[in-house]
């Protein structure tokens, strides 16, 4: 089990607090890209009241999905970015067992709130719910993401440095979008065609992980709460009881591959709603699966916990410790700017170009196709894949081709 400890996320706050001032800066630029879905940006707009509060700007019930849809979502600005500055940014999912919630809950602005004042562009999201919500309810998500991306430009957003995260419902919906990256029947078609679904990481507060629960034995229930959950969200995943098959379909550890984002995995050890079980299971399958992730267990915590509230939505005290180090010190791990062209040059040598590019070339498979005006050697593991042209005639160029949010070519010219 990869636990990490505070010690270590304390550490990183310095680091996370240089990132997160370098990101403060003047209101977007203006719009260049696909042009929204409503007419003008909706005026109700709140701004961060009280001393000390997040700096930041909130627009209410932006729509994001078709027209005849009434979900909507709500927009988490960071005020004072300077221009030009693109924010890395995050989707933040509500739960209530599928059936319920709101995008404004407490959690969400708390949390939203703490990303915004730390630089990042964050949205919190209503999306379908009730009966039949299966798998329309990630579809729409899916939307949010591609909703960032298509309006890029317009809310300053750098479109390869995307997240997805969520508690309970929306946790396990955050997991579902990270994992199912280009199976088409869990793709939206509208309204952003074309444009990808893709996250760079995934931030997971005690979601429902398993959802084809183990039969009580001898009369003991080792999942009571999760038991009750899938109750009351009949008729969600289809017919009653759904299939088996529908069910694991649907369940993160059924579906985890090498290829999904790093994962952090909050979850309370006295959790009696989604048991700590279910996130302890799911650090089992991605250790054996390769996929990088963080599980954090929190002592004495239960369920619906933010990153500092043990239940906000019912003024209860305060965790253990602060989780905002940690979350903060993934995001931004691993959504830092991928190199720019200045990085590379002409002159250097193929090992120094991957390095730069954050990657250890000895673990790569490298294939050299001698040519008449040059060579090209493809640079590739299960995730990544870069191609490297030394032409006679037009130089040096790279051209990385996975992972796809991170898609890019460089010319360097001769050296």
């Amino acid at each position: 089990m990869s636990l990490r400890n505070p010690p270590r996320a304390f550490s990183l706050l310095v680091a996370v607090s240089i990132v997160a001032a370098s990101l403060r800066a003047a209101a977007p630029a203006a719009p260049a890209g696909p042009a929204p879905l409503t007419s003008a940006l909706p005026m109700n707009i709140v701004t961060a009241p009280a001393p000390g509060a997040p700096i930041m700007r909130v627009v209410t019930n932006v729509t994001y999905l078709a027209p005849d849809r009434v979900e909507k979502l709500d927009l988490y600005l960071p005020d004072g970015r300077a221009p030009g500055v693109k924010s890395p940014a995050l989707v933040w999912i509500h739960g209530g067992s599928w059936v319920g919630g709101d995008k404004g809950e407490a959690r969400a602005k708390e949390i939203c709130g703490t990303l915004a004042g730390a630089g990042y562009v964050a949205v919190s999201i209503n999306y379908k719910l009730g009966r039949g919500a299966w798998p329309q309810n990630l579809l729409d998500a899916k939307n949010a993401v591609r909703f960032l991306r298509a309006h890029a430009a317009e809310y300053g957003i750098d479109p390869d440095r995307i997240a997805v995260g969520g508690g309970s419902a929306g946790g396990h919906l955050a997991l579902m979008v990270g994992f199912t990256l280009g199976q088409s029947e869990l793709e939206p078609t509208a309204p952003y065609p074309n444009v990808s679904s893709e996250v760079r990481a995934v931030l997971d507060l005690y979601g429902p992980a398993n959802l084809v629960l183990p039969p009580a034995a001898d009369g003991k229930d080792s999942v009571p709460g999760m038991r009750k959950v899938m109750a009351d969200a009949r008729g969600v995943f289809s017919a009653e009881p759904p299939p088996e098959t529908v069910l694991r379909a649907a369940s993160p550890t059924h579906i985890a591959t090498k290829g999904a984002p790093p994962v952090l995995i909050f979850h309370g050890k006295d959790d009696p709603i989604v048991e700590h079980t279910q996130s302890v299971e799911l650090d089992k399958v991605l250790t054996e699966r390769g996929v990088e992730h963080v599980l954090t267990l929190v002592e004495g915590a239960q369920h619906s916990f933010d990153f500092e509230i043990s239940n906000p939505s019912a003024g209860t005290p305060k965790l253990p410790r602060d989780l905002r180090p940690e979350a903060l010190a993934f995001l931004a791990q691993h959504l830092a700017p991928k190199p720019g062209a200045s990085t590379l040059t002409a002159s250097m040598s193929d090992e120094q170009i991957l390095r730069a590019l954050q990657l250890d070339p000895t673990v790569l498979r490298a294939e050299k196709t001698q040519g008449k005006d040059g060579t090209t050697t493809i640079y590739s593991d299960a995730v990544n894949e870069i191609i490297i042209t030394r032409s006679m005639v037009s130089g040096v160029a790279v051209l990385r081709t996975k992972p796809v949010s991170q898609a890019q070519t460089w010319k360097l010219g001769r050296p």
